[in-house]
């Protein structure tokens, strides 16, 4: 079966995070918006049929259409191993999964707190207070927290986030480090120093053959400044 996946053109956003669970898992899909007509055939899809998806990302998987990020994984997850066999453990790890969407609402709020509608530029001050709050009190709440899941995870040896073998949260976490970094360079070199576990996943995540395969060629998006992650200097810190 070839997946379809549907998401905005020129950017990671959400969708980076199915985007990483298919590539690990080496299944083949195709990244409809990427493609001639491709937006238009997502725009179609989300404005009709019988289970319609709010906005991207959205999985077409044979009959299934699948909206939702978390809720994709969960699918994928189950389907390609990319989550531990007992219910309890898939349960556990979309736990987490809903964990990581919410500290990505929280990421994009930095550079748009007042509103998703208007230009960075026209909120500029209070993004700036808002990157204070969030690198001070929200990251490492968010990083502690999943230092605390590695490190009461033995059987992930410290690689993993939950199991013993490579999961969907473990290639979010990936994503989440990343993006960090790119976004706040400066603050990054200090918190990522109170989660080595959290960046010990991340590390274990980018020297996957098929990861770095996919890091490496033009299938992944470089962040921008149109992204969720965004690099905007004057909201960064020492």
């Amino acid at each position: 079966m070839r997946y379809e996946l549907y998401y905005w053109d020129g950017i990671q956003g959400r969708g980076e995070y199915v985007r990483l669970a298919l590539e690990a898992a080496g299944a083949d899909y195709v990244d409809v918006a990427r493609t001639k007509g491709g937006e238009a055939k997502m725009m179609k899809l989300m404005q009709g049929g019988a289970t319609p998806s709010f906005a991207p990302p959205y999985l077409k998987a044979g009959k299934l259409l699948i909206g939702q990020t978390a809720n994709i994984l969960l699918y994928l997850g189950d389907k390609h191993g990319l989550a531990p066999k007992t219910e309890a453990g898939r349960l556990w790890a979309h736990q987490l999964q809903l964990t990581v969407s919410d500290f990505v609402v929280e990421i994009h709020d930095v550079h748009h707190p007042v509103g998703s509608g208007l230009y960075y530029e026209d909120q500029k001050p209070e993004a700036k207070r808002r990157a204070a709050g969030f690198l001070a009190q929200r990251v490492p709440k968010y990083l502690g927290y999943f230092e605390r899941v590695v490190k009461a995870n033995k059987a992930g040896k410290g690689r993993h986030a939950v199991g013993a073998r490579l999961s969907h949260v473990d290639l979010s976490l990936f994503q989440i480090v990343e993006g960090l970094r790119y976004a706040f360079p400066k603050a990054m070199r200090k918190l990522e120093k109170t989660a080595p576990r959290v960046v010990a996943v991340h590390d274990a995540v980018a020297a996957l053959p098929r990861i770095r395969a996919y890091c490496e060629s033009p299938r992944r998006i470089p962040f921008n400044e149109m992204g969720i992650f965004r690099h905007y200097p004057e909201l960064d810190a020492e």
